[in-house]
C-alpha cells in the first residue's frame, strides 16, 4: 500500500488530498477515512489503497500510521519554560548542591536554609524534567 501525508483535508466540505511518498497528489473522500474519524490534520501519515476515478487517483480505506497529539502532551509543552530560563535554574542549583555537598564532605548535614531551597529547585526541576 502506498503512504504519504494529508496535504490538506476539508472537513466541511468532506474532501481533501493526500501527498504521497512517490507519486502524484491523490484525492480522499470522507467515506475513505477510517470509521470514527472525521478530519485528519495537514501532515499526518497515512497508508492508503488507490484506485483510478474519472478525474485521477482517489486513495480507498486510509488508515492514520501517526497517532494524533495529545491535548494533554501539547498543554504541557506550552507550560514548558524557555531552556535558557532552564539553564539559568541548572546552573543555581549546581551551585546549592555544591554547598550541599561540602556540608557533607565536612561530616555534618546541610542547614535548613540551604536545605529547603535545594530540595524545592530539586522538585521543581524533576517536575520541568517530566513535561
Amino acid at each position: 500500500m502506498p503512504t504519504g501525508k494529508v496535504k490538506w483535508y476539508d472537513a466541511g466540505k468532506g474532501f481533501g488530498f493526500l501527498s504521497q511518498d512517490d507519486g502524484p497528489d491523490v484525492y480522499v473522500r470522507a467515506d475513505a477515512l477510517p470509521e470514527g474519524v472525521t478530519t485528519v490534520k495537514a501532515g499526518t501519515r497515512v497508508e492508503f489503497g488507490i484506485a483510478q476515478g474519472r478525474r485521477g487517483d482517489q486513495a480507498l480505506q486510509v488508515r492514520i500510521l501517526d497517532k494524533p497529539a495529545s491535548v494533554q502532551r501539547n498543554q504541557s509543552s506550552a507550560k514548558r519554560k524557555k531552556p535558557d530560563e532552564m539553564a539559568t535554574i541548572v546552573e543555581d542549583l549546581i551551585r546549592l548542591l555544591d554547598g550541599v555537598g561540602e556540608a557533607y564532605r565536612h561530616g555534618r548535614h546541610p542547614d535548613r536554609s540551604t536545605a529547603a531551597p535545594t530540595a524545592k529547585l530539586l522538585r521543581a526541576l524533576a517536575d520541568e524534567l517530566e513535561l
